[in-house]
């Protein structure tokens, strides 16, 4: 028999290095040529790395997590013939950022897979006891069980020779343990008992949710942050988008509030230019667009998305809100594409009806300003004399205060809070 050793390939222009966020094999299972072996993400996408030959995993070059240079040793495969041989395999699949595609395994894999990253972590189900069909341990017998499981047995003052083990030879997991506890607990109180759970779950950062906390870390430690929180009163936007969607026609979307903020963001940054540029802290230079290319903040399973509208000084209130529903869709199926998820020049956040009163919204480097959307609610407001119901929302702002003054910031807010309050004026050409 002879070996192979796979090496990471080039997965893009640029790339020196990228991060294994899921394996498709393990070692001792034997592959088919083009049978995945391994996910793994760049800053630039998600590539699926395919077996060049046939042959049985002898070592993996890592674990989930690990970041590895181009180059560097991938798989070894013990393949038939002989004489040891090196080769770079070719990437089968790039996806946009974003998590990878499920892949269809030739042959199922027996050990518990890692969480991919389109699957956020989650606590492992407990298997019932009468699942674990293994027979009872004799009195003197040792237990098999992980020096974490025994540890944990002894902290609960738990005799592991009483827990009936579901693994090879009768060996105890925590799942059995649980198990075990959750029995004790309802005997000893007649099952009214509440039983303490020292069980601790380490969970490591992996693949798209590692490069979201990257990015978030980088954007607090070299961004002077400051917030703004202006009160705006939509009653009458609010009416006017209820009009609005009560004509029902199949060429036209629902509209949210987030296409109006869009286009009194757009007006609004005809007078406040600086609002809608990046800045490079390294070269200490501000480059400012004309065009208006807005981030959306998504949720996804995989984490936060920011899909981008595009050119949106040269688009209509329809057009903002058949776009984000598009863009927003295909970052919560992962298909959206690089191009979908970069280039924003300035952002919005919502976190819908969850929206709280104030949030402090982290700006999205290297632009210097972001706009966040808080929650609706109906409150009497003092107006005319009399206490009035009335639709309010906050609108709470950051900016880079190295190049934004509190002042302009201020401007900026009440700007678009006026043309929010009085929805007329998005429509009137300058």
């Amino acid at each position: 028999m002879g070996t192979r050793i796979v090496k990471l390939p080039d997965v893009g222009e640029g790339v020196a290095e990228a991060e294994i966020v899921e394996w498709h094999v393990e070692v001792g299972q034997s592959v088919l040529e083009d049978q995945v072996l391994a996910a793994v993400m760049t800053d630039k996408a998600t590539v699926e790395i395919p077996s060049p030959v046939a042959g049985t995993v002898v070592a993996l070059g890592g674990e989930v997590g690990s970041v590895l240079a181009v180059g560097a040793e991938l798989v070894r495969l013990e393949v038939a013939g002989t004489g040891n041989d090196e080769v770079v395999a070719t990437p089968k699949q790039a996806a946009a950022a974003g998590p990878p595609p499920a892949a269809k395994k030739p042959e199922p894999v027996p050990a518990r897979k890692p969480p991919s990253p389109a699957e956020p972590p989650h606590t492992p189900t407990v298997r019932a006891e009468a699942a674990s069909p293994s027979l009872p341990r004799p009195a003197i017998a040792k237990p098999l069980a992980s020096p974490a499981v025994r540890r944990r047995a002894r902290d609960a003052g738990i005799d592991l020779r009483q827990v009936r083990g579901s693994g090879p030879a009768g060996r105890i997991s925590h799942d059995d343990l649980d198990a075990f506890l959750r029995g004790a607990g309802g005997a000893a109180a007649g099952g009214q008992a509440r039983v303490a759970n020292p069980r601790v779950e380490t969970i490591k950062m992996v693949g798209l949710r590692r490069r979201i906390a990257q990015k978030m870390a980088e954007s607090k430690r070299r961004i002077a942050h400051f917030s703004y929180v202006e009160e705006v009163d939509v009653t009458a936007l609010e009416e006017l988008r209820k009009t609005l969607n009560a004509e029902e026609r199949p060429d036209r979307p629902r509209l949210t509030l987030i296409p109006f903020l869009m286009q009194a963001l757009v007006k609004a940054i005809v007078d406040f230019p600086e609002m809608n540029a990046l800045y490079d802290d390294e070269a200490e230079t501000i480059d400012r667009y004309g065009g208006v290319h807005i981030g959306i903040a998504t949720q996804t399973n995989a984490g936060l998305l920011v899909p981008v509208v595009r050119h949106c000084e040269a688009r209509g209130l329809w057009e903002f809100a058949a776009e984000v529903r598009r863009l927003s869709e295909a970052a919560r199926q992962g298909t959206a594409t690089r191009a979908e998820l970069s280039g924003s020049t300035i952002t919005i956040t919502s976190l819908g009806a969850l929206g709280g009163i104030v949030t402090t919204p982290v700006i999205n480097r290297p632009e210097v300003a972001i706009i966040g959307v808080n929650r609706e609610v109906v409150r009497p407001v003092w107006q005319g004399g009399q206490f009035v119901p009335r639709t309010m929302m906050n609108l709470s702002s950051s900016f880079d205060h190295r190049v934004i003054d509190g002042y302009a910031a201020a401007r900026f807010v009440q700007r678009i809070k006026g043309l929010l309050e009085a929805p007329a004026t998005l429509f009137i050409e300058a």
